[in-house]
C-alpha cells in the first residue's frame, strides 16, 4: 500500500457520538440526524441549507439538541420502520422496554393546514414501565442569535429575531429562560407526542395530540411505501438498494427538484484536520450520478424534477464564472455561496473550522459537463423526450465544451492546489459530447457533428497519447504526471475503453496495488499530488463502489462480489453511509452522502446482472 498512513488520532470526546451513530429523517426540504442515544443533534430549518437550529454535533455545548431518552441505564437500538424513513430508537432498560418514533410528515401539513412543517416525535411504553427525560433547547442561526421562550396557550413558543418555533407536549414542560424540559413516566401501552413546527408567515402555532400524531404517523409510513413501490430493483441486495434509494430521495428538495450532496456542512474527513465542507448545496456532478442512479431503478419523476430544477432555475451562463455552469448551486438555483467560517463552533469531536457557504462553487471543473449530459441522454432514453428547448441548452453546452476541453481546472477532488490537466476532466468532456452525439443520431436533432466528432476523437488521442504512463503501466490522474487516481475506474464504466483492453486491466492491477486497502479505495496519495490541503483523509465510498463495478465489467466476477460484500459491512447499522471510511472502519465527513448511496445502486444492479 502506497498511501501515506494516518497519523495517531486525536482522542474522541465522549460529548460526541461518532458520526455513524445517527439516523435520518426529513420532509423533502430539510432533515433532522438523531442519534442512536434518541438526541436530535442537527436540524435546519425551514430547508437544507438554513441556518440550524440544532448543531450539537458540531458543539456539543453551543450547538443546541433536542434530547429524548430514557432516564434510567439502558441500551439502545434503532432501526427504519420498514420499508420508510420513519426511524425507531428503542431503549431497553432494566423494567421495560421504551421507544421514540422520529418521523417528518412530507407534503403539505396535516389536513386544512397547509404549509405547516413539523418534526413529530413520539413516545411509546411497549414493556413495562420506562422512565424519561426531555431537554429541548434550540440554538438559533448555528447557535450565534439569542431566543426568548414564551408559554403560550398550551405551547412553548422559541422565538428569535429571525425565527420562531413552537413546541407541542402531551406532558407537562417547565421552562428555564430558553430551554424546556420534562420527567416522565410510561407504563406499558401509553405514550407522549413531541411536536416542533415552524411558524409565522401565516402558519400559527397548533397543538399535536394523540390521534393527530398517529394520523401524521400512518400518513408519512404510507407515502415512504407508495413510493418504494415504484422500484423495480428485485436483485440480491434490495434492502441495501432501497436503503439507499430511501436515503437519495430524503435529498431532495421537492419546491425545486434540487438534490443535495449532503445534508450536513463540516463534518470532518479527518479529525482534527481542516477538511470540513458544507455539502447542503446542488453540485451538478452528484445530482446527475444521483439521476442516473434514480433512473435505473424506476424512479423518473425525480429525474424530470430535476430536469425541470435544471430548465427553471439554472441556464447556460447564469453563474458568475468564464464557464456556462457553476459546479454548484443552491437548493433555490442561487449562483452566489460565499464561504465562511463560524469560530463560535468548536467542530465535530473539536475538528474545527466549521464552515458555511463553499469557494468551490468558483472552480472550474470540466468533468460536470460529462456527468450532465449523460444524464440527460439517459433521461431521453428511459424516461421521456427531451424538448426542443432543453436540446438548445444542450448543444450551447456541447459547443463550449468542445473549444474549452482542454483548459487545466480543478478536477473533481476539488483540489485546492493549484489547476491541473486532469485525465478525468478530459475522460468527462468525451463523454459529453460522445452522448450528445448519441442522443442527435437517435432522435434526429440538428447538430454540428463533424465539429462534434472531431472534438470528441481529439480528445479521445490526448488521453490515450498523454494519459498513459509506459513506467506505470497506467493511465495516471494528470498529463506529465505518475500519480495513480481512483477517479480513472469511471473510464469503462463511461465506456471510453473496453473493460478487458489490456491497457485497462494493466491500470487496473495497477490501482489495486497502489490505492486499494480491503476493498477499499483511497482517492489518490495526497503525498504524491499535493492538493494545498494539510492532513490526510480516509478512503472514498464512492470510488470503492466504482472499483467494484470495474471488477465486474472485466469479468472478476469473484473479486467483485467480495468486495461489494466487505464494503457492505462498513455501513452503518441503518444502512447508512458517509463521504469517507477511516482507517479502523470509522465513518468520516458528511453524512450520509450522496455519492456513495448512488454508487452502491449502480454497483449492485450493474454485479447482480452479471452474476444471473
Amino acid at each position: 500500500m502506497a498511501v501515506t498512513p494516518f497519523p495517531e488520532d486525536p482522542p474522541r470526546s465522549p460529548r460526541y457520538l461518532p458520526i455513524a451513530e445517527h439516523g435520518l429523517i426529513g420532509d423533502l426540504r430539510s432533515v433532522a440526524l438523531v442519534g442512536s442515544n434518541g438526541t436530535i443533534d442537527w436540524y435546519c430549518c425551514p430547508s437544507f441549507d438554513a441556518p440550524s437550529v440544532f448543531a450539537s454535533i458540531l458543539d456539543a455545548e453551543r450547538g443546541g439538541s433536542f434530547e429524548l431518552a430514557a432516564a434510567v441505564p439502558a441500551r439502545t437500538k434503532q432501526f427504519y420502520f420498514p420499508d420508510t424513513n420513519v426511524l425507531i430508537t428503542r431503549f431497553f432498560t432494566e423494567d421495560g422496554v421504551g421507544e421514540v418514533q422520529d418521523f417528518m410528515p412530507v407534503g403539505a401539513g396535516p389536513a386544512g393546514d397547509p404549509g405547516r412543517q413539523r418534526l413529530i416525535r413520539r413516545v411509546v411504553c411497549v414493556r413495562g414501565t420506562v422512565p424519561f427525560r426531555v431537554l429541548v433547547a434550540p440554538r438559533f442561526d448555528y447557535g450565534a442569535a439569542p431566543h426568548t421562550l414564551r408559554p403560550l396557550d398550551g405551547l412553548i413558543a422559541f422565538e428569535s429575531a429571525e425565527q420562531s418555533l413552537a413546541l407541542t407536549s402531551t406532558v407537562a414542560l417547565e421552562c428555564d429562560g430558553r430551554d424546556a424540559r420534562a420527567d416522565f413516566k410510561l407504563s406499558e401501552g401509553e405514550s407522549a407526542v413531541f411536536a416542533l413546527d415552524q411558524v409565522g408567515g401565516g402558519v400559527p402555532p397548533r397543538a399535536c395530540a394523540h390521534a393527530e400524531a398517529e394520523h401524521e404517523f400512518n400518513a408519512t409510513v404510507a407515502y415512504w411505501r407508495h413510493w418504494l413501490h415504484q422500484s423495480r430493483y428485485r436483485g440480491r441486495w434490495r434492502e441495501m438498494v432501497h436503503r439507499s434509494a430511501l436515503t437519495l430521495k430524503l435529498l431532495t428538495y421537492a419546491p425545486t427538484g434540487a438534490i443535495v450532496a449532503a445534508p450536513t456542512t463540516s463534518l470532518p474527513e479527518q479529525l482534527g484536520g481542516e477538511r470540513n465542507w458544507d455539502y447542503r448545496y446542488v453540485w451538478v456532478r452528484d445530482a446527475a450520478f444521483a439521476v442516473y442512479a434514480l433512473l435505473r431503478l424506476g424512479f423518473s419523476g425525480e429525474a424530470e424534477a430535476f430536469m425541470r430544477f435544471l430548465t427553471t432555475h439554472i441556464s447556460p451562463g447564469c453563474g458568475h464564472t468564464v464557464a456556462p455552469l457553476q459546479i454548484m448551486y443552491g437548493i433555490d438555483g442561487r449562483s452566489y455561496l460565499p464561504e465562511r467560517e463560524l469560530p463560535h463552533l468548536e467542530g465535530h469531536q473539536g475538528s474545527a473550522p466549521v464552515r458555511v457557504g463553499n469557494a468551490a462553487a468558483d472552480q472550474l471543473q470540466l468533468d460536470i459537463y460529462g456527468a450532465l449530459i449523460d444524464s440527460i441522454y439517459l433521461y431521453d432514453k428511459w424516461a421521456q423526450p427531451i424538448s426542443s428547448g432543453q436540446w438548445d441548452d444542450l448543444c450551447r453546452l456541447v459547443d463550449w465544451v468542445c473549444d474549452h476541453w482542454d483548459q487545466p481546472d480543478e478536477g473533481v477532488w476539488e483540489t485546492r492546489g493549484g489547476r491541473k490537466n486532469f485525465l478525468y476532466s478530459r475522460l468527462m468532456c468525451w463523454v459529453a459530447i460522445e452522448r450528445a452525439i448519441r442522443l442527435a443520431t437517435h432522435r434526429g436533432l440538428p447538430a454540428d457533428h463533424r465539429r462534434w466528432r472531431q472534438a470528441r476523437d481529439t480528445i479521445y488521442r490526448r488521453i490515450m497519447e498523454r494519459g498513459w504512463c509506459e513506467r506505470r503501466g497506467a493511465f495516471v490522474q494528470s498529463e506529465g504526471s505518475d500519480v495513480l487516481d481512483a477517479s480513472l475506474l469511471m473510464m469503462p464504466l463511461a465506456k471510453f475503453i473496453a473493460p478487458t483492453d489490456p491497457k485497462w486491466l494493466s491500470t487496473l492491477d495497477a490501482l489495486t496495488e497502489d490505492l486499494v486497502s480491503d476493498s477499499l479505495v483511497y482517492r489518490y496519495d495526497p503525498q504524491a499530488s499535493p492538493d494545498g490541503l494539510r492532513g490526510d483523509e480516509g478512503t472514498f465510498s464512492i470510488c470503492s463502489f466504482w472499483f467494484v463495478e470495474a471488477l465486474v465489467r472485466a469479468g472478476r466476477l469473484d473479486e467483485a462480489r467480495l468486495a461489494f460484500e466487505k464494503m457492505l459491512t462498513y455501513a452503518n447499522h441503518l444502512g447508512l453511509y458517509a463521504e469517507e471510511i477511516g482507517r479502523t472502519g470509522e465513518q468520516q465527513g458528511n453524512f450520509p452522502q450522496a455519492f456513495t448511496h448512488l454508487a452502491l445502486i449502480s454497483a449492485a444492479f450493474n454485479l447482480d446482472r452479471a452474476l444471473g
